[in-house]
């Protein structure tokens, strides 16, 4: 057995309301594919909610496109809290999610003639690749960028899937990187650069000097789900200027208002957990063998980065295809790195939930 980072299989995002964030986001990102919902407690997290078993609603959603996808994530115990502060580009945690696009300039336009809020204009990253800034209506930042790669074509009005990586916040960019580039493989640096940006200017603290590191990985991602998850990329942000820096978290629980964490699909928790250890990142939450989400299944697992911002590893087990047939595949025995058939994968399409 090895360690395999298979990619991201989804950012979790907590919202006031799910059925209406999830519509929103089907509308904007074609993420309109349901793989499960389930309504439970969360007794395995009372270490990020207080020492409390809180209960809450949890959506997957995914786009046929490719990409990551959604754990659209609500409390049902109790109100979800935004932060107290306005939070600024440099604040510790998951600033932005990535979306992949095939035609970003096609996308900015279909967002902005169905009224979506959009931040700034159209710019250049410093690749020279086309990119925007868009807030969801609870005000999360979403960042539209080129797509690198895509499992089917649906012809989704806006031109975008699913989520192409995240753009993160950190005090000290050396610090995180043994995280971000040795243990998640993102071993490839697309640029490293101080400076102020035209693509940030817009953003709430966005005019001010930054550090920005973007990374890739070198090769394909392998593991069953790795052809519709795709390629994907982190930024990590470190403010220059600044000297008030908060977490985007503070004082504030796992599942509130925000993006709660990024997930990677992964095979091999064993010897994964053996490697962050290794390397100052233990496991802070391990669920230790399946945990049963209802429709799908699996072992789960937190890290946290240097500046406390949450990483999830899940090891699936089990996962529907067609429910109302009773269709669902087993991966606790698959060979590791092996590719699910595209025919398999195409036909979890099929739970598309249409508007």
């Amino acid at each position: 057995m090895e360690k395999i980072i298979c990619g991201i299989q989804q950012m979790g995002i907590g919202v006031p309301n799910v059925a209406e964030s999830w519509k929103w986001y089907r509308k904007f990102f074609g993420v309109n594919v349901k793989v499960f919902e389930e309504a439970a407690d969360a007794p395995l997290m009372t270490r990020y909610t207080g020492d409390v078993v809180h209960s809450r609603t949890a959506t997957l959603a995914l786009s046929m496109e490719g990409g990551g996808g959604f754990e659209i994530w609500q409390f049902t115990s109790r109100p979800t809290e935004k932060a107290t502060f306005d939070i600024q580009l440099g604040d510790f945690g998951l600033y932005a999610c990535k979306i992949k696009s095939r035609d970003v300039a096609a996308s900015f336009n279909y967002f902005k003639e169905n009224g979506a809020t959009i931040i700034g204009d159209l710019y250049k990253n410093p690749n020279g690749d086309l990119t925007f800034y868009t807030q969801d209506p609870n005000g999360n930042i979403f960042q539209i960028v080129q797509g690198r790669g895509y499992f089917s074509n649906t012809k989704h009005p806006s031109h975008c899937g699913g989520v192409a990586g995240s753009v993160i916040g950190v005090s000290d960019i050396d610090k995180a990187l043994p995280l971000y580039k040795d243990i998640l493989g993102y071993s490839n640096v697309e640029y490293d650069k101080i400076e102020t940006s035209n693509d940030f200017s817009h953003l709430p603290g966005g005019k001010s000097k930054f550090r920005r590191v973007l990374l890739t990985h070198k090769d394909a991602r392998k593991g069953p789900f790795a052809r519709l998850l795709g390629p994907t990329e982190i930024e990590l942000v470190q403010s220059i200027e600044r000297t008030d820096c908060k977490k985007i978290f503070e004082n504030r629980f796992w599942g509130d208002w925000g993006f709660i964490h990024l997930c990677f699909d992964i095979q091999g928790m064993d010897l994964l957990q053996k490697e962050c250890e290794s390397k100052g990142f233990p496991f802070t939450v391990d669920s230790s063998d399946t945990f049963d989400m209802g429709e799908a299944g699996g072992r789960f697992s937190y890290i946290e980065d240097p500046d406390g911002t949450w990483i999830e590893f899940v090891e699936t087990h089990k996962v529907p295809i067609m429910k109302k047939w009773g269709w669902y595949i087993n991966l606790k025995n698959k060979k590791p790195g092996k590719h699910l058939p595209n025919w398999i994968l195409k036909a979890m399409g099929l739970n598309k939930v249409k508007d």
